[in-house]
């Protein structure tokens, strides 16, 4: 019986730490992380998250060896999130994985942020090749997987629509605690008046500063006379924003002739946009995948799962690459994995 390949996990590149233990067909065997909340009214700033960071990492690691039951034997390789994200964050992760990949003699795998999160998304739910919407704090892509790497068929030109969501919430004050954006979800159930605000789709490109600066200002004028709630506004934001995605990933679906669609990132857990999604798909013919905030939030798993598919099939990251970038971009990472199972699939077929 051969040994079963492991991996430990370290995401940072925003506000939560996370360290994950995967095996290679995808168990989870533990994944705690920590997030960094900040107090309403206020965002994360990159020096004070990555004191955060420090701070949590270790125990987090003790954790996650714990609640697996392993000990730095069983593990194959160290993976770390190289990007993209906020630079002192991701600071954390390459740092600590360079000294713990040292101390347990382990090879190191950098790993894209964005392809985690749709590998992580395709082994939770099992979709096989959809089109993969990817919202988040720092990302909003329409994403499909064509030889060899994942493309971008179409992406915001300004802020990510985790970021509008963010600084709305900023501008409502409400809690940072577990997310802005889980706040925002909640009081749009309880909108009633839909406002009318910018819609800024320009082919598989979408605009979001522009309904933010708009809405930033609906807010100050109308809720001062009454003329809306603070729950209209956040309604009619989610409808707009979540309407503008579905078109453009409507679009990329008719371009790649594809019928699913896998929704990952932080904003994929928002039960609206999934609903929305979900209608489109089964008009199509076709099948919406979703996870729950286990999954579609940043977390240490993702990152061990995606890094050991690239050291299984030969990859992985010398010591003195094992730096960080801000900027990584989904269309640069060479999926090896990817064409070995279609490779394998067009065996079968």
């Amino acid at each position: 019986m051969s040994k079963r390949m492991i991996a430990i996990g370290f995401e940072g590149s925003a506000n939560k730490i996370g360290v994950g233990v995967v095996t290679l067909d995808g168990t989870i065997l533990s994944n705690p992380r920590h997030t960094y909340i900040t107090p309403p009214g206020h965002g994360f700033l990159p020096r004070e998250t990555a004191h955060h960071h420090l701070e949590h990492v270790l125990p987090l690691v003790k954790s996650a060896l714990t609640t697996a039951g392993i000990t730095p034997d069983d593990i194959d390789c160290l993976c770390y999130t190289k990007g993209p994200g906020m630079g002192a964050p991701l600071q954390v992760s390459a740092v600590v994985v360079r000294v713990l990949s040292q101390l347990w003699k382990k090879p190191i795998v950098g790993v894209n942020h964005c392809v985690a999160h749709i590998e992580m998304g395709r082994i939770v739910t099992g979709a096989v090749d959809p089109v993969v919407l990817y919202v988040s704090g720092g990302n909003t892509q329409v994403i499909a997987y064509s030889e060899g790497r994942y493309r971008i068929f179409g992406e915001t030109i300004d802020i990510a629509v985790g970021n509008c969501l963010d600084r709305f919430a900023r501008v409502l004050t409400l809690s940072n605690d577990p997310s802005p954006g889980y706040n925002i979800e909640q009081l749009a159930k309880k909108g009633e008046k839909f406002i009318d605000l910018p819609y800024a789709v320009k082919g598989m490109d979408v605009s979001f500063s522009g309904i933010l600066s708009f809405v930033e200002t609906t807010a100050e004028e109308k809720l001062k006379s009454n003329e809306c709630t603070p729950a209209d506004l956040c309604y009619s934001l989610q409808e707009t924003l979540f309407a503008m995605l579905v078109e453009i990933t409507e679009r990329a679906m008719a371009h790649c002739d594809a019928k699913d669609v896998l929704i990952v990132g932080g904003v994929g857990c928002n039960e609206r946009l999934q609903e929305m999604m979900r209608i489109m798909c089964s008009e199509r013919g076709g099948r919406l995948y979703s996870t729950d905030d286990r999954y579609c939030i940043d977390n240490g798993a993702m990152i061990a799962y995606t890094g050991l598919l690239a050291y299984a099939h030969g990859l992985s990251t010398p010591l003195e690459e094992s730096t960080f970038t801000q900027r990584f971009r989904t269309d640069e990472v060479h999926a090896v994995w990817r064409e070995k199972e279609s490779i394998n699939n067009n065996a079968n077929s």
